[in-house]
């Protein structure tokens, strides 16, 4: 039985493991640290990792030490200055000591540097989003598209230099002349046999010995003649597109911008947009982002204006829930396209409009979506809106809705929303 021993110092991937250790070990800390970090991001911005910070006192190791007590013997090597009961004076500065520094002390405050580290793109979805699923997904073959991709299929005879294989081009050469030279290799070991033969018998036959040095070279010359490499030899690298299903997603981002929805608020909304626009690209390659802006008209506008122009006036929801079906209507078919929605809001709505907005989510909208989470951000008392939404929630299961007072809610109210919904399945 054969034994092999790995006497490496360092395995194969083993700071690999080393991370993922280390990332399952402080994990609290990185999710902390994660979910701070959201409103710096771009609601599309989901290629990055993110840089994670946790401090010195969260990663100190426990340490042994020697206690007081005891009879002990120490030797210290080098010592030339002192003898057994000579008394050593304090060092200037009151430092003494390993580990306490060296310099002059600061009237700043105390102060203590973070550990700092980035994590990729998958590790930072991983952590954000553990746990979660999508609620109402389903894989229909009729709610995805084909796309193709280009796949490595062995080797053909014909293609262009660059996808030349050297290293199957020279196998097929060495086969090649291997074959075709076989034979006259044997006949050339047979001639050269006989030749060594005849020179040491005796009487010495010099005619003999003549013809045969004369077909060896002819053979010899044959040999040679065969190319090292010919175009039958030459094989290149073969790619072949095959097709792949790929679902496709998008997201519609409503959201109020009357006078009484200020910056804050509004800030919090993004960080509620990121979130769903992360999640969503975990499970979708192409996820298309509408932003539809209102008050008393609705209107479909890019990501900065709608977060950051302002607007003065009063507030009819209705608008926006019209556009959107408008919008799904002329360019997201529900047969081909997974429809998500998010709705912010601060309650604020004319209360007659508020039993519009049920009838057009309970007959146009809700029928066609996969999933519409409504947030209310305020610390008022719930008006008109939220009490209509109350029964959407009860009648249909892909409708959901949340509170927000303050931006620490947020991510708990998003874990809040798509947990509830798996937990339901």
């Amino acid at each position: 039985m054969a034994y092999f021993i790995d006497r490496r110092l360092n395995g194969k991937n083993k700071s690999m493991v080393n991370r993922q250790r280390f990332l399952r070990r402080y994990k609290s800390q990185i999710k902390q640290s994660i979910a701070d970090a959201i409103n710096k991001r771009s609601v599309t911005d989901v290629e990055s990792g993110e840089s994670v910070s946790i401090p010195n006192e969260d990663i100190n190791e426990p340490m042994f030490h020697q206690g007081r007590g005891g009879l002990r013997h120490r030797v210290h090597p080098g010592n030339d200055h002192f003898v057994q009961n000579d008394r050593i004076e304090r060092p200037q500065g009151g430092g003494g000591g390993g580990g306490s520094g060296q310099g002059d002390a600061s009237n700043q405050g105390e102060g203590q540097d973070e550990f700092v580290f980035q994590i990729s793109r998958d590790e930072y979805l991983d952590l954000l989003f553990e746990d979660l699923e999508l609620p109402n997904l389903k894989k229909n073959q009729y709610r995805q598209l084909t796309e193709y991709k280009t796949h490595r299929a062995g080797f053909t005879a014909n293609g262009v230099p660059a996808n030349i294989s050297v290293v199957r081009s020279l196998q097929n050469s060495l086969a090649r002349r291997t074959a075709m030279t076989a034979a006259k290799r044997r006949e050339l070991h047979a001639l050269e046999d006989e030749l060594e033969a005849l020179q040491n018998s005796e009487p010495a036959l010099l005619l003999e010995e003549e013809r045969l040095r004369k077909e060896i070279a002819e053979l010899r010359q044959r040999i040679e003649r065969v190319p090292f490499i010919d175009t039958f030899d030459l094989r290149y690298k073969n790619y072949e597109r095959r097709p792949e299903p790929s679902s496709q997603a998008v997201m519609f981002c409503l959201m109020d911008v009357s006078g009484s929805m200020d910056q804050a608020t509004k800030d919090m909304a993004k960080r509620f947009y990121i979130l769903l626009y992360l999640f969503l690209s975990r499970t979708y390659k192409n996820v298309d982002v509408v932003y539809i802006r209102h008050h008393t008209q609705a209107k479909e506008v890019d990501e900065q204006e709608f977060f950051y122009s302002q607007e003065t006036g009063g507030t009819i929801v209705s608008s926006a829930l019209k556009l959107m079906d408008e919008i799904v209507r002329e360019r997201y078919d529900a047969a081909q396209w997974n429809i998500y929605a998010a709705q912010a809001s601060d309650g604020d709505n004319w209360a007659d409009d508020s039993p519009l907005c049920y009838e057009l989510l309970a007959n146009k909208l809700l029928p066609q979506v996969r999933y519409y989470s409504y947030i209310e951000i305020t610390r008022r008392a719930h008006q008109t809106l939220w009490r209509e939404y109350e029964g959407l929630k009860q009648r249909f299961d892909n409708f959901a809705m949340q509170h927000i007072r303050e931006p620490d809610d947020i991510y708990p109210v998003f874990r809040e929303l798509f947990h509830s919904q798996v937990n339901k399945n």
